[in-house]
């Protein structure tokens, strides 16, 4: 019986390691996603003092009074979709979760073809001016933790029998990269700071603090994955499901803070460029598999089809329909 996660050391991956050592990881990778699509990595070159930085710097913010703020609310942020949501701002299956939290991706100027084409999700950060030392850890934070997602993405492509740049040269050369951080109040035993839930792209990489709540849904039922020093947390999302033909699946995961102490939560999604095209690996499924009765949201995955942009924005409209109805 599953009772917790593997724990993965992707040092070879990041330090260009023999064939040998590679081939272990990613036959380690290959058994965390065809069991739970959950797992620890370590060794992923990520400096712990710069998780530190980031870390006290989130909690300055949210000390601040709520209309401090709200001067980096995402109303202000227009069609990038980037600042600061309050406590019950986002929702997960129609329902408010119990956290709030600021919204951030790739550092875009205005001179960015995206940018001035005026395409969603793309564009610049908010960031506060009561606590100017956020700016410089989020985008340090940003671009270590994009250079272990690529590397991540080699073993997962070696662990589906592909070449090892086959997800940079077909989907993440210029890779959807979001950035949340999530302030979770103290709550109880029936309150969820965010309810059951799969990501919807490639590969999230999960950094929280000392004091837990993540819930993973495996084959024998709900487990815990508390927080190990310096390791990320690391799942597949939807993208990859699809991608795979549902060998390698997405996992429903949940967050209750019942600590009586606030907790804060750091993902990565690591996706798909924004006009790449969703279609099935060579040698994966043949046909869409409706999988929908098996899911949490009985939807199938594996009817997505189109760019991935066209995909996030139809989740992200759901998460903040008074935003989609303001900005979009």
């Amino acid at each position: 019986m599953i009772d917790k996660l593997p724990v993965i050391d992707m040092t070879p991956l990041m330090q260009k390691g023999g064939p040998q050592a590679i081939a272990g990881v990613a036959a380690e990778i290959e058994s965390a996603c065809r069991d739970t699509g959950f797992f620890y990595v370590t060794g992923h070159g990520v400096a712990s003092d710069l998780f530190k930085r980031l870390e006290e710097a989130s909690w300055r913010f949210f000390a601040l009074p709520l209309a401090d703020k709200l001067e980096i609310e995402m109303a202000r942020g227009g069609r990038a979709w980037r600042g600061f949501f309050p406590v019950g701002g986002e929702l997960t299956s129609g329902k408010p979760d119990l956290k709030e939290g600021i919204y951030f991706g790739t550092e875009l100027g205005p001179d960015h073809p995206r940018v001035r084409a005026g395409v969603a999700l793309h564009g610049a950060n908010l960031f506060p001016s009561q606590v100017p030392e956020l700016r410089a850890a989020v985008i340090d934070y940003l671009d270590a933790v994009t250079r272990a997602a690529h590397a991540l993405m080699g073993g997962i492509a070696l662990s589906l029998g592909l070449e090892r740049n086959y997800f940079a040269d077909h989907y993440t050369a210029d890779p959807t990269v979001l950035f949340r951080i999530f302030h979770y109040p103290p709550g109880n035993e029936e309150s969820w700071g965010v309810g059951e839930h799969t990501d919807y792209g490639l590969l999230t990489l999960l950094a929280q603090d000392e004091i837990g709540g993540l819930q993973v849904k495996s084959y024998n039922g709900w487990i815990e994955a508390p927080p190990i020093p310096d390791t990320f947390v690391c799942n597949i999302g939807d993208m990859l499901d699809r991608l795979t033909g549902g060998i390698y699946r997405s996992t429903p995961h949940r967050v209750r803070n019942a600590s009586g102490r606030g907790r804060l939560s750091f993902p990565v999604f690591f996706d798909p460029d924004f006009d790449a095209e969703i279609v099935p690996l060579p040698s994966r499924a043949t046909s869409l598999r409706d999988d929908s009765a098996e899911r949490w949201d009985k939807s199938s995955v594996h009817s997505i089809s189109g760019s991935y942009g066209d995909y996030l924005m139809g989740k992200v409209a759901k998460v903040f329909p008074e935003l989609r109805r303001s900005v979009l």
